[in-house]
C-alpha cells in the first residue's frame, strides 16, 4: 500500500512510469489533472458516452420516474395481440 501520512500515501513510480492506486480502483475511470509539473490530482469519474447523454437530462429522468411509478402501481396483464393496432407507416415499413 505504501507509507500513509495524514491521509497521504507515499508510493514509488515504477520504471515503466506506472503507479498502482489499489485493487479497489481496478477498472475504474479517473480524471487526472496536472495543475503544475510534478503535481497530479486524481479523481474517480463516471464517463457518459455522447450518444447516451440524453438519458441524463431532466426530461428523460422525469419520464423514467413516471414510467417506474406507473409500473409499480399497475399490475401486469397479458396482451391480446389481435387488438393491437399498428399505424400505417409502421405496417408499410414492415412489408418493405
Amino acid at each position: 500500500m505504501g507509507i500513509v501520512i495524514d491521509r497521504q500515501v507515499i508510493k514509488s513510480i515504477g520504471s515503466s512510469g506506472q503507479i498502482s492506486l489499489g485493487k479497489e480502483y481496478a477498472g475504474r475511470q479517473v480524471l487526472i489533472e496536472n495543475p503544475e509539473p510534478g503535481v497530479w490530482v486524481i479523481k474517480t469519474a463516471t464517463v457518459i458516452p455522447d450518444n447516451e447523454k440524453w438519458m441524463h437530462t431532466p426530461a428523460a429522468k422525469k419520464n423514467l420516474s413516471n414510467a417506474l411509478a406507473w409500473a409499480e402501481k399497475t399490475p401486469a396483464r397479458a396482451s391480446d395481440l389481435t387488438k393491437l393496432k399498428m399505424n400505417k407507416t409502421h405496417v408499410a415499413k414492415r412489408k418493405a
